[in-house]
Protein backbone atom coordinates (compact mmCIF):
# COMPACT_ATOMS: atom_id res chain seq x y z
CA UNK A 1 0.00 0.00 0.00
CA UNK A 2 1.38 3.55 -0.88
CA UNK A 3 1.35 5.84 2.01
CA UNK A 4 1.85 9.82 1.47
CA UNK A 5 3.39 10.61 4.88
CA UNK A 6 2.60 14.41 3.95
CA UNK A 7 -0.91 13.76 4.27
CA UNK A 8 -0.39 11.90 7.67
CA UNK A 9 1.30 14.38 9.50
CA UNK A 10 1.31 17.75 8.66
CA UNK A 11 0.82 21.23 10.73
CA UNK A 12 0.55 24.85 10.05
CA UNK A 13 1.69 27.18 12.98
CA UNK A 14 1.73 31.23 13.46
CA UNK A 15 3.56 32.92 15.71
CA UNK A 16 6.25 35.03 17.05
CA UNK A 17 10.37 34.52 17.29
CA UNK A 18 11.53 33.87 20.77
CA UNK A 19 14.82 33.64 21.85
CA UNK A 20 17.94 33.03 19.94
CA UNK A 21 18.36 30.31 17.03
CA UNK A 22 20.94 27.43 18.29
CA UNK A 23 22.76 24.66 15.94
CA UNK A 24 21.12 21.31 15.99
CA UNK A 25 22.82 19.35 13.40
CA UNK A 26 24.31 18.54 9.99
CA UNK A 27 23.45 16.28 7.24
CA UNK A 28 25.29 16.16 4.10
CA UNK A 29 26.45 19.15 4.48
CA UNK A 30 23.61 21.10 5.29
CA UNK A 31 22.59 22.59 8.56
CA UNK A 32 19.55 22.44 10.93
CA UNK A 33 19.08 24.93 13.59
CA UNK A 34 16.59 25.44 16.72
CA UNK A 35 14.29 28.57 17.22
CA UNK A 36 11.53 28.93 19.41
CA UNK A 37 8.11 30.07 17.90
CA UNK A 38 5.41 31.97 20.39
CA UNK A 39 1.65 31.33 19.78
CA UNK A 40 -1.01 33.20 21.35
CA UNK A 41 -4.12 30.90 23.11
CA UNK A 42 -7.60 31.95 23.17
CA UNK A 43 -7.13 32.36 26.81
CA UNK A 44 -4.37 35.24 26.76
CA UNK A 45 -1.37 32.19 27.46
CA UNK A 46 0.95 31.01 24.90
CA UNK A 47 2.43 27.95 23.91
CA UNK A 48 6.26 28.10 23.17
CA UNK A 49 7.05 25.61 20.31
CA UNK A 50 10.74 24.08 19.20
CA UNK A 51 10.87 24.78 15.78
CA UNK A 52 14.31 22.92 13.74
CA UNK A 53 14.51 24.55 10.41
CA UNK A 54 16.98 23.91 7.71
CA UNK A 55 19.43 27.04 7.14
CA UNK A 56 18.27 26.79 3.10
CA UNK A 57 14.56 28.08 3.98
CA UNK A 58 15.50 30.54 6.80
CA UNK A 59 17.56 34.14 7.07
CA UNK A 60 19.31 35.23 10.26
CA UNK A 61 16.85 38.28 9.70
CA UNK A 62 13.89 35.96 9.93
CA UNK A 63 14.33 34.70 13.38
CA UNK A 64 14.79 38.22 14.61
CA UNK A 65 13.23 38.46 18.19
CA UNK A 66 9.35 39.25 17.33
CA UNK A 67 9.24 38.73 14.04
CA UNK A 68 5.84 37.11 13.02
CA UNK A 69 6.16 34.00 11.20
CA UNK A 70 3.88 31.22 9.27
CA UNK A 71 5.27 27.74 9.69
CA UNK A 72 4.10 24.76 7.86
CA UNK A 73 5.49 21.27 8.53
CA UNK A 74 5.64 18.21 10.67
CA UNK A 75 5.22 17.00 14.11
CA UNK A 76 8.13 14.52 14.82
CA UNK A 77 10.06 13.45 17.37
CA UNK A 78 13.57 11.31 17.91
CA UNK A 79 15.44 9.61 20.74
CA UNK A 80 17.89 11.12 22.96
CA UNK A 81 20.25 9.39 24.80
CA UNK A 82 21.85 11.08 27.79
CA UNK A 83 23.75 9.00 30.78
CA UNK A 84 22.61 6.03 29.39
CA UNK A 85 18.90 7.21 29.68
CA UNK A 86 16.49 7.36 27.07
CA UNK A 87 14.23 10.16 26.02
CA UNK A 88 11.59 11.45 23.68
CA UNK A 89 12.35 14.68 21.92
CA UNK A 90 9.63 16.76 20.25
CA UNK A 91 10.09 19.26 17.68
CA UNK A 92 8.54 20.60 14.67
CA UNK A 93 10.52 20.05 11.51
CA UNK A 94 9.68 22.87 9.24
CA UNK A 95 9.26 22.56 5.57
CA UNK A 96 8.38 25.91 4.42
CA UNK A 97 8.82 29.56 6.27
CA UNK A 98 6.75 32.70 5.59
CA UNK A 99 7.04 36.18 6.85
CA UNK A 100 3.74 37.22 7.98
CA UNK A 101 2.94 41.30 7.68
CA UNK A 102 2.98 43.07 11.34
CA UNK A 103 -0.21 43.87 12.81
CA UNK A 104 -0.56 46.04 15.73
CA UNK A 105 -1.37 44.62 18.64
CA UNK A 106 -5.48 45.18 18.64
CA UNK A 107 -5.36 43.83 14.97
CA UNK A 108 -3.17 40.73 15.61
CA UNK A 109 -5.52 39.66 18.94
CA UNK A 110 -8.62 39.99 16.28
CA UNK A 111 -6.70 37.30 13.86
CA UNK A 112 -6.57 35.17 17.03
CA UNK A 113 -10.51 35.37 17.78
CA UNK A 114 -11.44 34.40 13.98
CA UNK A 115 -10.89 31.39 12.37
CA UNK A 116 -7.42 32.01 11.07
CA UNK A 117 -5.59 28.73 11.78
CA UNK A 118 -2.62 29.87 14.12
CA UNK A 119 -2.01 26.28 15.46
CA UNK A 120 -3.24 23.47 13.74
CA UNK A 121 -1.65 19.65 13.11
CA UNK A 122 -3.18 16.71 11.63
CA UNK A 123 -2.33 13.23 12.45
CA UNK A 124 -2.83 9.78 10.69
CA UNK A 125 -1.57 7.06 13.35
CA UNK A 126 -1.53 4.27 15.34
CA UNK A 127 -2.54 4.04 18.93
CA UNK A 128 0.78 2.11 20.50
CA UNK A 129 0.16 2.17 24.22
CA UNK A 130 -3.24 1.51 25.73
CA UNK A 131 -4.81 5.16 26.06
CA UNK A 132 -4.41 6.26 30.00
CA UNK A 133 -8.16 7.54 31.02
CA UNK A 134 -8.46 9.68 34.43
CA UNK A 135 -10.69 12.12 35.69
CA UNK A 136 -9.15 15.34 37.76
CA UNK A 137 -10.48 16.44 41.48
CA UNK A 138 -13.08 18.59 39.69
CA UNK A 139 -14.36 15.52 37.59
CA UNK A 140 -12.96 16.87 33.99
CA UNK A 141 -12.19 13.74 31.95
CA UNK A 142 -8.98 13.25 30.05
CA UNK A 143 -6.96 10.52 28.38
CA UNK A 144 -3.74 10.40 27.18
CA UNK A 145 -3.26 8.66 23.92
CA UNK A 146 0.77 7.97 22.17
CA UNK A 147 0.40 8.14 18.66
CA UNK A 148 3.07 6.17 16.01
CA UNK A 149 2.94 8.19 12.79
CA UNK A 150 4.50 6.47 9.84
CA UNK A 151 7.05 8.04 8.39
CA UNK A 152 9.14 7.59 5.42
CA UNK A 153 12.70 5.60 5.29
CA UNK A 154 11.00 2.95 8.11
CA UNK A 155 10.91 5.18 10.90
CA UNK A 156 8.10 6.34 12.85
CA UNK A 157 7.21 9.28 14.99
CA UNK A 158 5.85 8.69 18.34
CA UNK A 159 3.50 11.96 19.58
CA UNK A 160 1.90 11.96 22.84
CA UNK A 161 -1.85 13.81 22.63
CA UNK A 162 -4.23 14.36 24.78
CA UNK A 163 -8.30 14.05 24.72
CA UNK A 164 -10.77 15.76 26.54
CA UNK A 165 -14.28 14.95 27.97
CA UNK A 166 -16.35 12.96 25.71
CA UNK A 167 -13.21 11.82 23.56
CA UNK A 168 -11.32 11.12 26.49
CA UNK A 169 -14.68 8.68 27.08
CA UNK A 170 -14.59 7.22 24.05
CA UNK A 171 -10.18 6.54 23.84
CA UNK A 172 -10.38 4.80 26.99
CA UNK A 173 -11.93 1.55 24.61
CA UNK A 174 -9.74 1.67 21.63
CA UNK A 175 -7.08 -0.87 21.39
CA UNK A 176 -3.46 -0.81 20.87
CA UNK A 177 -3.04 -0.44 16.95
CA UNK A 178 -6.12 0.90 16.33
CA UNK A 179 -5.72 3.28 13.57
CA UNK A 180 -6.97 6.88 14.18
CA UNK A 181 -7.36 10.58 12.23
CA UNK A 182 -6.85 13.45 15.10
CA UNK A 183 -7.02 17.32 13.91
CA UNK A 184 -5.62 19.11 16.86
CA UNK A 185 -3.14 21.86 18.24
CA UNK A 186 0.24 21.55 19.74
CA UNK A 187 0.75 22.73 22.77
CA UNK A 188 3.76 23.29 25.72
CA UNK A 189 3.22 23.13 29.66
CA UNK A 190 5.81 23.26 32.14
CA UNK A 191 5.99 20.22 34.85
CA UNK A 192 8.82 19.21 37.64
CA UNK A 193 10.59 16.37 37.32
CA UNK A 194 12.09 14.41 40.41
CA UNK A 195 15.48 12.28 39.99
CA UNK A 196 16.49 9.69 42.55
CA UNK A 197 18.80 11.72 44.62
CA UNK A 198 15.71 14.40 45.54
CA UNK A 199 16.74 17.10 43.18
CA UNK A 200 13.72 18.58 41.08
CA UNK A 201 14.84 19.85 37.33
CA UNK A 202 11.43 22.00 35.81
CA UNK A 203 10.68 20.80 31.96
CA UNK A 204 8.50 21.49 29.01
CA UNK A 205 6.22 18.97 27.97
CA UNK A 206 5.04 19.22 24.04
CA UNK A 207 2.02 17.28 23.26
CA UNK A 208 -1.25 17.60 20.81
CA UNK A 209 -4.46 18.58 22.22
CA UNK A 210 -7.45 17.18 20.54
CA UNK A 211 -9.98 19.20 19.00
CA UNK A 212 -11.64 15.98 17.12
CA UNK A 213 -10.83 12.29 16.36
CA UNK A 214 -11.91 9.42 14.28
CA UNK A 215 -11.19 5.68 13.86
CA UNK A 216 -10.07 5.25 10.41
CA UNK A 217 -9.77 1.67 10.69
CA UNK A 218 -9.53 -1.06 13.02
CA UNK A 219 -6.45 -3.30 14.56
CA UNK A 220 -4.00 -3.86 11.91
CA UNK A 221 -0.67 -4.41 13.97
CA UNK A 222 1.39 -4.84 10.41
CA UNK A 223 1.09 -0.82 9.72
CA UNK A 224 2.60 -0.10 12.85
CA UNK A 225 6.83 0.55 12.62
CA UNK A 226 8.14 -1.12 15.25
CA UNK A 227 11.52 0.44 14.60
CA UNK A 228 12.12 2.48 17.57
CA UNK A 229 16.10 3.29 16.62
CA UNK A 230 15.01 6.89 15.44
CA UNK A 231 17.51 9.34 14.11
CA UNK A 232 17.60 12.81 14.43
CA UNK A 233 15.46 15.02 12.08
Amino acid sequence: MDTNYLENNYLTLVGKVTGEKKFSHEIYGESFYVFNLEIARLSGNADIIPITVSERIITDEMLTQGKSLLVKGQFRSYNSYDNEKNRLILTVFAKDVIEVEENNEEEENEIVKKDIITNEVVLVGYICKKPIYRQTPFGREIADILLAVNRAYNKSDYIPTIAWGRNARFCQNLEVGTKVRIVGRVQSRMYEKKHEDGTVENRVAYEVSIGSLEVVEEIDTTEINEDENQQAV
